[in-house]
């Protein structure tokens, strides 16, 4: 009989466990990075490049966020709408409100080029973004180069919080903008914008044949955007700013850098940090696409000229989109199946597009409605135990209620 000694047996079973150890957590990784895609938390993948991007008002330890090797590149907020007055006059207030804006405008300005040194010198891309307003936006393009003063190495963005051409730049204006910034650099801005917004410029590219070309920096806060893609030109974001202030806070967010605080803005990049590095400013256009490929299934979109959903009259709680001078639709007796009425009770708000009348500068345009506007389309949805909520809430998008 051959005698193991007790102390061999043990070594033998902490090599192995060892051995367990280190594979489980190799597939641990793996399957992490596996599970992760371009469209669902590919920040979780190391090999992903990360941007960060902020305002005058965000504080940050520069040495302690650069030890995170997958932050690539940082966005500062450049100009602001239309610039600062150069003389004040008025009143004495009127004097004294205009010098402290400019005052408040040129410190801006010279902690934006601080940053952009110390950023550069610690080895981060830099880029720069200007939030559109309502105003001259040829002023507004010279304002920002102005400000920023990019170079060829430097990202340019153009910022549309949301379509409302009464408190933010217009997709017309935007265009012009962009135009101008092409004229003085021979290149584009990206634009920056949110999921909602993207969506209209998409629908509305043959009108907006520029600013739905412009690489898009997208807005959207959450962890998770399978199925968005592609919307228009757009097979994909070029950026995606998914963590901020509205979903990051002390006790949860989807992802922390450190030197800063939780309401600092994050994007990440589909693609890897080699690729990135090579693709930066990315100051370009994306290809055109033909309207036939731009069919997306999660956007609802009926057309009542040629119903693409005939469903029983008691089935429905408003109707398709319809056009006011067609008048009432006889919808013909057929049932809508489990699987259909399954999917369009499903539906995101936030991936329907509703094509709306609202008047702006004597021109119609698209969008969602108040109901200060009587609605050229009205929103359908075919009636279900799952879209009871849904309907009311698309009512009241589209001004029905």
């Amino acid at each position: 009989m051959h005698l193991v000694k007790s102390s061999d047996i043990n070594q033998q079973f902490r090599v192995l466990f060892a051995r367990l150890a280190i594979t489980l957590v190799l597939i641990s990784s793996v399957t992490s990075i596996s599970q992760a895609s371009d469209f669902s938390y590919p920040w979780r993948n190391k090999q992903k490049a990360i941007i960060i991007d902020a305002y005058e008002k965000n504080p940050i330890n520069w040495h302690k966020m650069v030890q995170n090797k997958q932050i690539r590149a940082f966005i500062g907020k450049a100009s602001d709408g239309m610039p600062s007055p150069w003389t004040c006059s008025g009143n004495a207030t009127e004097k004294k409100i205009c010098k402290k804006s400019f005052q408040n405008y040129w410190m801006k300005q010279q902690l934006y080029h601080t940053r952009k040194t110390l950023a550069k010198a610690l080895g981060l891309k830099w880029g720069a973004y200007h939030l559109g307003r309502p105003g001259n936006p040829i002023a507004q393009a010279n304002h920002f180069l102005a400000f920023a003063k990019p170079q060829k190495d430097e990202l340019m963005a153009l910022d549309i919080e949301h379509d409302d051409p009464k408190k933010w730049i217009s997709f017309k204006d935007a265009e012009i903008f962009a135009r101008q910034i092409y004229r003085r650099t021979g290149r584009y801005p990206v634009l920056y914008t949110n999921h909602n917004t993207a969506q209209r410029i998409a629908a509305r590219r043959a009108e907006f044949p520029l600013l739905s070309r412009m690489k898009l920096w997208y807005a959207r806060f959450k962890g998770d955007v399978r199925g968005t893609f592609p919307m228009g030109n757009w097979d994909s974001y070029t950026m995606w700013q998914f963590s901020a202030h509205p979903n990051c806070n002390k006790r949860r967010c989807l992802y922390r850098v450190n030197g800063t605080e939780p309401n600092i803005d994050v994007n990440v990049s589909p693609l890897t940090i080699a690729q990135f590095d090579k693709a930066w400013p990315f100051d370009g256009l994306v290809p055109v696409k033909k309207p036939k490929e731009e069919n997306n299934p999660d956007i609802l979109m009926v057309d009542n000229d040629k119903p693409e959903i005939k469903v029983a009259s008691q089935r429905i709680t408003t109707a398709s989109v319809i056009a006011p001078a067609i008048g009432k639709v006889e919808a013909e007796e057929v049932a809508l199946s489990k699987e259909a009425s399954f999917q369009i009770a499903s539906i995101d708000l936030d991936q329907i597009v509703v094509p709306t009348a609202r008047e702006r500068d004597d021109e119609p345009s698209y969008g969602i409605t108040t109901t200060d506007y009587e609605p050229e389309y009205k929103v359908v949805i075919p009636y279900s135990e799952h879209a009871e909520d849904l309907t009311m809430q698309l009512q009241y998008l589209a001004g029905a209620l």
